[in-house]
């Protein structure tokens, strides 16, 4: 049997544990080894956006190892499915983990993962979409309301400028997804308030690029040349719009936003097929996560930052990219380098860029 660490004192063969959830500093017990060889489960929910296996898992990771080189990361993709989830979660509690960082595929149906790791006493920390159903011990996140507002109100002014009509489409994430919601809500907050026309609007199921061309496609047929815009909630459902109107024969493309700053965003946007995406580190939210996890598999507290969703949150602001600071946001800063973005095929707009 596992032994309970409690940074409270043990009198007789009585531990007592606390928790502290109303204030924001969470108490948890840590279950892992005396020498501290912790496992942490690290559950990420989709293939479909590249940031996960490309860069969360490896940062992640990574940072585990620097805090604590005796721990193991349980890594699980699910694949876009709930039930793959849950069942991946089951496992890692099964296994004894000291710690779950979950990423939802499915905001509502995490909330049962949360139960389930409540009743193992194991911490559970919300990393990227919230769980509004059910309090996680923590949550680690990029602003999604901000990131919503920021792209917006970004395509509101690029529309503006360009004077070529007020009518747009609005693209948002999976309806099954929390974080979609507050991106979607942070849209409306910009759109709304403006004098731009909303034609239609569309939740992506599973955030799937191939679902948002399918949609595109079709708004295009039926609204044509009154689109002037497109606000697209990440750089997927960004890329399957640009996508259908390519397909359409529509060589200038209306400006549409994204988010997640994906190389592929990158090269879109130097190329002048995409307006902006959101800059979000990815390292900053991992190596958050990955403190916040080894901080409670040893049983010591987190404070949050703010609250959300009556959870202890952490919460980082963004920057918005655009071809005019695409440079110094992303490559001057290293978060991306011309070797991976300026191939043969954007070569010649890297340079026109100043990207070498």
């Amino acid at each position: 049997m596992k032994k309970i660490h409690s940074r409270l004192a043990i009198v007789g063969l009585t531990a007592i544990l606390a928790t502290s959830a109303l204030t924001g500093c969470v108490e948890q017990a840590g279950t892992g080894s005396a020498d501290g060889a912790y496992k942490i489960a690290f559950l990420m929910p989709d293939l479909a956006s590249t940031r996960y296996e490309q860069q969360d898992k490896p940062l992640f990771e990574a940072k585990i190892a620097d805090l604590c080189p005796g721990c193991e990361v349980i890594y699980s993709n699910a694949d876009a499915s709930a039930d793959t989830q849950q069942q991946q979660a089951n496992s890692a509690i099964a296994q004894g983990v000291d710690a779950i960082v979950i990423d939802a595929v499915d905001s509502k149906a995490a909330a049962s993962i949360v139960v389930a790791a409540n009743a193992a006493k194991i911490p559970i920390i919300a990393y990227d979409r919230p769980i509004p159903d059910q309090k996680a011990d923590y949550y680690v996140s990029f602003d999604n309301e901000g990131i919503g507002q920021s792209i917006g109100q970004s395509l509101v002014e690029k529309v503006d400028a360009d004077g070529t009509g007020n009518g747009i489409l609005i693209v948002n994430g999976s309806p099954t997804d929390a974080a979609a919601g507050l991106i979607k809500k942070g849209i409306h907050n910009a759109v709304d308030a403006s004098d731009l026309t909303v034609l239609a609007e569309f939740d992506t199921p599973e955030w799937d690029p191939a679902n948002a061309q399918t949609w595109v496609s079709g708004q295009i047929t039926q609204f044509g040349s009154q689109i002037a815009g497109v606000v697209a909630a990440n750089d997927g459902t960004g890329g399957g719009t640009i996508a259908a109107f390519k397909a359409a024969g529509i060589s200038t493309v209306p400006p549409v936003t994204g988010n997640d700053a994906e190389i592929a965003a990158a090269q879109r946007i130097i190329a002048g097929d995409q307006y902006n995406t959101i800059s979000k580190p990815i390292s900053i939210v991992a190596e958050a996560a990955a403190q916040v996890a080894y901080s409670f598999a040893k049983g010591d507290s987190v404070e949050g930052k703010t609250t959300l969703y009556d959870t202890p949150s952490q919460l980082f602001t963004p920057d918005v990219v655009t071809l005019e600071n695409i440079k110094t946001i992303l490559f001057d800063s290293k978060i991306m380098s011309a070797a991976d973005v300026c191939t043969a095929e954007y070569a010649a707009a890297c340079t026109a860029a100043g990207i070498s």
